[in-house]
């Protein structure tokens, strides 16, 4: 197989004659310009990619896939229909009903204005990872009665006696700041909701007993949402009956938008269904938007680097200028004077990305390697990092179409050359 000349001619131009090294000079600040381009974006990328991976899991152990809501009014009564109904609906793999309060939280130690999630704890563990994310207590612990020893009522210096209180479940963040630990009770305080008394508004209160702890891994999760069992949080809430709606896990996240729609296609118009995306919505925007400008940015770097190729094949250009019209004379067209140039800038294109990307690749590890953190203060040990092929397909993509467009200009100039003009004073 005969290799065409233009390939032969550029892979010269490259190299440096031994009384010229200032081409050969700047052939290898190009490609570094583009190998530290390419490494800069892959890691970049990899590490916004793992940070937005480990929201979303961890969003996605707390929060529910689907949530389905009754449009006609507050409540839902018939959730038990509705939950065996939607279970048909396919890529389904489970649905519980829930209540969600806001609500105050009070200890001798302090207060906190938190949401309150009434749970049916046997099946709340089929439709999120509340059950894998207690460090301490289960979730059957919200159907027991927690036996607790306190002082009388009427005489808080009396013999404590043995007393059962309901159980709640309390954010890891939240019960640091509330000075509440297994055991311990904790008063819940709920906006009246009945007719206004004689005496003004009256709070309703009660009182329960911390039956376990989670740790969720968001910070916005773990200081401001507590857990009670359905039936507790129904007599609480004084909604016998009924509930806030019905939450649902699906087959795959990244199509819950089309579940959801299917579920309210099986539902029919009274129902209304949210995905886990559209709940969202603001972060996951806020977090490709940011993806994006430092994507935008880091490719400034592989602009800039550019100009090196640009300045590289000019001066391959001015110095070439009798080969070139040597060339010409001999029968050399124009496309193939632009294809030498082309060739020399794709080389340094291919090479920078070449080399970048596992550089990128071996930067990522030392970062997830050697890089650690306080898992107590930052919630995670080590920086979440994962590269998708798509992403480095873009970032190649990006670096040899740059290095393309900064052979156009050079390539054009040594094209126009004219034979007779370079070889006059030969």
């Amino acid at each position: 197989m005969t290799v065409p000349y233009e390939i032969f001619v550029g892979l010269r131009y490259l190299r440096a004659k031994r009384r010229n090294r200032t081409i050969s000079l700047n052939t290898f600040v190009s490609i570094a310009g583009i190998t530290l381009g390419v490494a800069a974006l892959i890691g970049t990328v990899g590490i916004m990619t793992g940070f937005k991976e480990d929201i979303q899991a961890k969003i996605l152990g707390t929060t529910a896939h689907i949530v389905v809501q009754d449009r006609m009014k507050d409540g839902m009564t018939d959730y038990d229909k509705v939950a065996l109904q939607v279970q048909e609906v396919p890529d389904v793999v489970a649905a519980t009903p829930f209540i969600l309060k806001q609500v105050m939280l009070t200890t001798p130690s302090g207060v906190q204005g938190v949401v309150i999630r009434g749970i049916d704890p046997q099946r709340e563990g089929k439709v999120t990872e509340l059950a894998k994310n207690l460090s301490t207590g289960e979730l059957s612990d919200l159907q027991k009665p927690v036996k607790i020893k306190q002082p009388p009522a009427d005489d808080p210096t009396g013999t404590p006696v043995e007393t059962e209180k309901p159980g709640i479940i309390l954010g890891k963040e939240l019960a640091l700041r509330l000075g509440a630990f297994m055991g311990d009770t904790v008063n819940v305080v709920s906006p009246p909701a009945g007719p206004i008394s004689a005496i003004g508004m009256v709070p309703k209160i009660r009182t329960f007993a911390v039956a376990g702890i989670f740790q969720s891994g968001m910070y916005e999760y773990d200081s401001s949402l507590a857990y009670i069992d359905l039936a507790e949080a129904q007599k609480f809430f004084n909604m016998s009956g009924s509930v806030t709606g019905v939450e649902i896990k699906v087959t795959d996240v990244f199509r819950a938008d089309e579940t959801a729609r299917s579920v309210e296609h099986s539902l029919g118009f009274a129902y209304g269904a949210r995905d886990w995306m559209a709940m969202n919505r603001n972060l996951f925007s806020a977090l490709k938007l940011e993806k994006t400008m430092m994507f935008l940015l880091l490719v400034l770097i592989t602009i800039v680097a550019s100009f090196n190729i640009v300045s590289t094949l000019t001066m391959i250009v001015t110095e070439k200028q009798k080969e070139i019209a040597i060339l010409k004379a001999m029968g050399a067209t124009k496309k193939s004077i632009r294809r030498i140039f082309m060739l020399n800038g794709l080389i340094i294109g291919l090479t920078g990305t070449a080399i970048g990307i596992p550089l990128g690749y071996a930067f990522l590890w030392l970062i997830q390697t050697f890089w650690t953190f306080d898992p107590t203060v930052y919630y995670i040990s080590r920086i979440p990092v994962h590269v998708l092929a798509s992403d480095v397909l873009l970032v190649a993509g990006s670096a040899i179409l740059i290095s393309f467009a900064a052979t156009l200009l050079p390539s054009r100039q040594a094209a126009k050359l004219e034979p007779v003009a370079a070889l006059r004073y030969e």
